[in-house]
């Protein structure tokens, strides 16, 4: 057997008490309704099906809810007491009976709704009390909201009614029994306590309103998201109590239950589906139209005060009528500019003003010389334009800097120059409000991907300069290491066996000449030593014989043609250099690997550049196949000057190797 769920339930009872309402209010004379100061019972009804129906919505996604089941509840509720209320007058005008019951349920637990707003306020969004001694106050809060409600169950009628300063108890309801659980107490007693209980509920409300401001000052991300709806509902509440007051009193009733029905839709939409749309648009006009009504308003009665006052006699209400409008269309052109503005920046941030956003970005990144605090400059900017609670920015994978508390979910949004992702804009995974600023956001991208390139590329430089550093040092070490591990022992003894032969020459002229032969022939060794490295620092075929003559010695026995194309004098040594190791390495893996038989090499220098492709007619190799030590260091030295290297496959068959390096010509002083 399926179990019933609570939602639907509740919603049927408000649903079926609804009907029942209106037929009764139809068949109920006006005069007699009047008679009994009571509003038609079916919107009563109405609001409880409205308030039943967001319980079940947010049960229906969160089977736990504790604002779903206080909605549903509190909706059943209020369509029952509705019915009473329809039944009440109903009954008294037809002599039927069940008016006492009515009444009970009606005056006496009907009280009992006002405790809706004030659980409401303690319990939005997450359905809990706060925690700490706020939730103390939060239940005092309560304790002293409920003290009406239940004082109003046991209090009598004669009492209750004059307290509350409502006048008399209407003729009809006198014949009916209004104190079914009336408790017996000196009637000054009762006075005290339903005074002091009238007192305690507007009191008992600062509480819940301190809760939910402190909960939207400590909330980020989704959580303040459903807090602007419950701030959304709490202005349109204003605007409609307030408006409807200004209505005859039976007018009253219509607005309190339109007020209640738009903060259960708000609190509905609030915590099941808070980006449903943008709340801070939403808040924005909201706040500026209730202004503009106010401020209108006003305007309207001094202006007409002001023409009577002045103009008297002389003008009709009709003429005063036209010039009172005439005044309030050319105040209210300026003020709803200037009031949307305001309250749209104060809402929506600086978003709402995006060529201030760009160039206030932009101003700011070319004051601040610091690539970090570039980049913090840009969070700032984007955190401040969406009025987000958290902003990132990512270079090559890397989190350099975060403006905010970093939520559990975040979105990132890709940073490029010029076709190169080269990071990413880290966002609040729920941040709405970008979803309606695509433009906006794309500047501020823009903007990031500049900053971030130019961050990107003075970190590049900084590493650099330190690989420049780092290798100057290894080569010192390297120099050093080699002249006095090896060319200084070498040295010192041919110098012993230099003088050895001096002092054996003396004795016997052929032992004299064996240690001179060796001597010799240690020197021969240290002169080959010394040629190595000098060929470690630069190859010396470059200034013998040219970069072309000096490619050209580097594969014997390979049938290898050399092609040079524009004028190759003058190039800076690194180039000569650079070019001559990338076709060594190349030619080398040609005679290893590449089963070749023949071998390319072409030097084209032109547009300040100069282009070195090596090709052969070897086997080739796939291209997702993995580079080698030998391939890496091909692209490394290229990027070490700036330049690029590309290696292929070749059609038919073999491979190509193509280097592009800038070749600027040497200045010579």
């Amino acid at each position: 057997m399926q179990k019933l769920r609570p939602g639907p339930v509740l919603f049927a009872v408000a649903l079926t008490a609804l009907p029942v309402a209106a037929l009764l209010d139809v068949r109920v004379p006006g005069a007699h309704r009047a008679v009994l100061q009571l509003q038609a019972g079916s919107l009563d009804s109405l609001t409880g099906v409205a308030l039943a129906a967001a319980g079940m919505t947010v049960l229906g996604r969160f089977p736990r809810h504790a604002l779903g089941w206080l909605m549903s509840v509190f909706g059943a509720w209020w369509a029952i007491d509705g019915l009473a209320s329809s039944w009440l007058a109903y009954a008294t005008a037809f002599d039927l009976p069940g008016g006492s019951a009515a009444f009970l349920v009606y005056q006496r637990f009907g009280a009992g709704l006002v405790l809706l707003l004030p659980l409401v306020l303690v319990l939005f969004p997450d359905g809990r009390l706060p925690t700490g001694w706020w939730r103390g106050i939060a239940l005092v809060s309560l304790g002293l909201t409920s003290l009406l409600p239940l004082a109003l169950i046991a209090a009598p009628s004669e009492i209750a009614q004059a307290t509350s300063e409502s006048g008399p108890i209407p003729a009809p309801l006198r014949a009916l029994n209004l104190d079914l659980l009336y408790l017996p107490l000196p009637d000054e007693v009762w006075t005290v306590l339903l005074r002091v209980a009238q007192l305690c509920v507007p009191l008992s409300l600062v509480a819940p309103f301190v809760v939910v401001v402190r909960r939207y000052r400590g909330s980020a991300g989704l959580d303040r998201m459903r807090l602007r709806w419950l701030v959304w509902a709490g202005v349109v509440d204003l605007m409609v109590m307030l408006t409807f007051r200004l209505l005859p009193g039976s007018w009253t009733a219509i607005g309190l239950a339109a007020g209640v029905t738009l903060t259960a839709g708000a609190v509905a939409v609030g915590i099941v589906r808070p980006d449903l749309v943008d709340v801070d648009r939403l808040l924005g006009g909201t706040v500026v139209y209730a202004l503009l009504l106010a401020l209108t308003f006003v305007l309207d009665l001094v202006v007409l005060g002001s023409v009577g006052q002045f103009l008297g006699s002389r003008l009709n209400d009709g003429e005063r009528l036209v010039i009172a409008v005439f005044a309030v269309a050319i105040a209210y052109a300026q003020l709803r500019h200037r009031l949307w503005r305001l309250v749209r920046r104060w809402v929506m941030g600086d978003r709402d003003d995006p060529y201030h956003v760009v160039s206030g970005l932009a101003e700011r990144l070319e004051a601040t010389d610091d690539s970090e605090a570039q980049l913090l400059t840009l969070a700032r900017t984007v955190r401040r334009a969406f009025r987000s609670s958290y902003a990132g920015v990512e270079i090559t994978d890397t989190l350099l800097v975060e403006d905010g508390e970093r939520p559990a979910e975040t979105r990132a949004l890709p940073i490029a120059y010029r076709g190169e992702r080269i990071g990413r804009l880290v966002l609040p995974a729920r941040a709405t409000r970008l979803s309606g600023d695509e433009k906006l956001l794309a500047d501020v991208i823009r903007q990031a991907a500049a900053a971030a390139k130019a961050v990107h590329l003075a970190e590049e430089l900084q590493r650099g300069r330190e690989r420049i550093v780092s290798a100057v040092e290894d080569e010192r070490r390297r120099l050093r290491r080699e002249l006095h591990d090896g060319l200084g022992p070498t040295l010192a003894a041919v110098a012993a066996r230099i003088d050895m032969a001096r002092i054996t020459a003396r004795r016997s002229g052929e032992d004299a000449d064996q240690i001179l032969g060796q001597a010799r022939q240690e020197l021969t060794g240290l002169l080959a030593e010394v040629r190595r490295l000098v060929h470690g620092l630069r190859p010396p075929a470059l200034d013998d014989v040219g970069l072309v003559g000096a490619i050209r010695q580097l594969a014997p026995g390979l049938t290898m043609r050399v092609e040079e194309h524009g004028d190759l004098t003058g190039l800076p040594a690194a180039v000569e250099v650079a070019a001559y190791r990338i076709a060594a390495e190349a030619i080398t893996n040609v005679r290893r690997h590449a089963h070749a038989t023949t071998c390319t090499v072409t030097l084209t220098r032109s547009e300040g550049a100069l282009e070195v492709e090596i090709t052969d007619d070897g086997d080739g190799f796939a291209p997702d196949a993995f580079a080698g030590v030998g391939l890496v260091s091909l692209r490394e030295r290229a990027a070490e000057l700036g330049g690029a290297c590309v290696v292929a496959p070749r059609e038919p068959r073999g491979t190509r190797v193509w280097t592009r390096l800038p070749a600027r010509d040497e200045v010579t002083v």
